[in-house]
């Protein structure tokens, strides 16, 4: 190995000068030690097939609605599984390395997600979303259309500020939307779970900067200051909507959320 990789298999950096094992058919990257643990078949992976490192939203989604990722899926499904009555849900940081892991190991996997029933720590798994979330080259809201946003949610009527809000919403590319409507039914279960104690304040205030973030991938230092309570708001009043609002979007094709 010249230059560190992570093993297919167990997730763990291959460190440089070690030996290793590479399928010349379907490229897979192991420890000689994992050799046991690794599939008998194999088949090309075709390049298209796998999921970038970096991109919007919709690099990441099925073709088929909902167009959730699997990586959100599948995190949601098991934070939901074992982790409704862990205090402090998605504010305690998990292990930054673990995270790291994680989401290179995911990401790498493509459609195929190695199941994250083997991650100790809850935690992790929050963090992980997160930090995909937080990964993207624009905001789940789109740079476009987070001054809309901001307007939005500064309309002092409840009312007229929700009827903006489902509007921008509806505006929002289909993936964007329908993402954004898994994780606003996801962060209600959360709030509505009394171990958890992260109600819809908090929840906003851990969601605002990664849901939210800025009109720019480079904003002023000026932008950073003023948008950070305005980002917050944002989530808070998107969580006051119906749940019914947020299933329209996500519960035509139900079964298709469910992670294989």
């Amino acid at each position: 190995v010249i230059r560190p990789e992570p093993c297919h298999i167990c997730g763990s950096r291959i460190r440089f000068g070690k030996t290793a094992i590479k399928c010349c058919q379907c490229q897979l990257l192991l420890h000689t030690k994992c050799r046991e643990q690794c599939p008998s078949l194999c088949s090309p992976r075709p390049h298209h097939h796998a999921w970038p490192r970096e991109g919007v939203l919709a690099d990441f989604a099925p073709s088929t609605p909902p167009l959730v990722p699997t990586l959100v899926v599948q995190c949601v499904t098991e934070v939901e599984t074992r982790g409704l009555t862990e205090t402090g849900l998605y504010r305690v940081p998990g292990t930054e390395q673990l995270v790291r892991e994680w989401k290179r190991k995911l990401l790498r996997a493509g459609g195929a997600l190695p199941a994250l029933s083997s991650v100790t720590d809850i935690h992790v798994v929050c963090g992980v979303l997160k930090d995909f979330l937080r990964g993207l080259k624009e905001p789940l809201v789109t740079f476009s259309l987070h001054p809309a946003f901001l307007r939005a949610a500064d309309i002092p009527d409840d009312a007229a500020r929700d009827t903006a809000l489902r509007h921008v919403v509806s505006k929002l590319p289909p993936a964007n939307r329908d993402t954004l409507a898994f994780l606003m039914l996801h962060l209600l279960r959360v709030s509505h779970s009394p171990d958890c104690k992260m109600d819809v304040l908090n929840l906003s205030r851990v969601f605002g900067p990664t849901l939210v973030g800025h009109s720019s991938a480079n904003p002023t230092p000026l932008a950073i200051m003023e948008d950070t309570p305005r980002q917050c708001k944002v989530v808070a009043h998107l969580l006051s909507l119906p749940p019914s609002f947020w299933r329209g979007f996500v519960e035509t094709e139900q079964e298709n959320l469910v992670p294989v």
